[in-house]
């Protein structure tokens, strides 16, 4: 018989699951943002964002980029943008973990993923080499965040429940014959 009532053992359950599909979707989140980091490298050394770009605004300089600029800007962006959405989706589970290092980290990476959308679309509109690079250290916040949720997912968050009556009998309660 378990030392806890049948709900706590359902959340820890469940908090588990979540926890496992946080540890996955870091890791897929991971792997974009590094996709996306050198695609922003090589638009940065091989393209230029046209003139008639710039101007006109953060919203509008993102759908110039998605419409207009060259194709590897074009795949920057959308690219980008899905990694936004990926994002609020990986907040949304880290609150379902009830962990509070697990949503802080994810707060942190969301914020990061918008300041550098944020900078992204400054460089288009203004093209501006501060906000390049400030969309390459905001990636790299990101990219450290994840990280540590896959860390911290890694390890469980509390020691399984005890089992009573399994004194002398193996580590699952199980009899030893």
């Amino acid at each position: 018989m378990l030392d806890t009532d049948s709900t706590q053992a359902r959340r820890t359950a469940s908090q588990a699951g979540h926890e496992g599909i946080l540890r996955r979707t870091s890791l897929g989140m991971m792997v974009a943002l590094l996709v996306q980091l050198v695609i922003g490298m090589a638009v940065n050394l091989y393209d230029t964002v046209p003139s008639r770009d710039h101007g006109g605004g953060a919203l509008a300089a993102i759908g110039h980029a998605l419409s207009g600029g060259p194709a590897a800007l074009a795949i920057h962006t959308g690219l980008g943008l899905a990694i936004l959405v990926g994002t609020i989706a990986l907040v949304a589970r880290s609150v379902l973990s009830r962990r509070r290092a697990l949503i802080g980290l994810s707060v942190v990476t969301l914020l990061a993923i918008l300041g550098a959308v944020s900078s992204g679309a400054a460089f288009v509109d203004k093209a501006d080499n501060g906000a390049s690079m400030g969309m390459a250290v905001l990636t790299g916040v990101a990219l450290l965040c994840l990280a540590l949720n896959i860390y911290l997912t890694g390890r469980p968050s509390a020691a399984p429940p005890a089992v009573r009556g399994t004194a002398g009998q193996g580590s699952a309660g199980e009899d030893p014959a």
